[in-house]
C-alpha cells in the first residue's frame, strides 16, 4: 500500500509521489498520515515535513512555512506559503 503525496507552493509543484508515511507540522500539532487515512484538512505551521518512503525508513525532511495539508481519496496535498530548497 502507499500514499499519494504532493507537496506544491504557489509557484511550482515541488513533489508528487507514492510513499509509506509522511508527517506533517500541523498548528494543533504533527500527524502522521498513512494510505487510508480519514478525511481531513489542516493548516501547518513553519517546521518539517517528514517523508518516509517505505516503512522502518528514515525520513527525508523538507522545511516548509505556512500553509494547508489536506487528506482525502486522492491522497495528502500540502499547500505551502514556501518550501526552504
Amino acid at each position: 500500500m502507499a500514499l499519494h503525496f504532493e507537496l506544491v507552493t504557489p509557484a511550482r509543484l515541488v513533489r508528487s509521489e507514492d510513499v509509506y508515511m509522511v508527517v506533517v507540522p500541523g498548528t494543533e500539532g504533527e500527524f502522521g498520515v498513512l494510505e487510508g487515512h480519514a478525511p481531513v484538512m489542516s493548516t501547518i505551521r513553519d517546521g518539517a515535513v517528514q517523508i518516509y518512503r517505505t516503512e522502518g525508513a528514515a525520513p527525508e525532511s523538507i522545511e516548509v512555512r505556512g500553509g494547508f495539508a489536506e487528506v482525502g481519496a486522492n491522497g495528502l496535498t500540502v499547500l505551502a506559503e514556501h518550501v526552504e530548497g
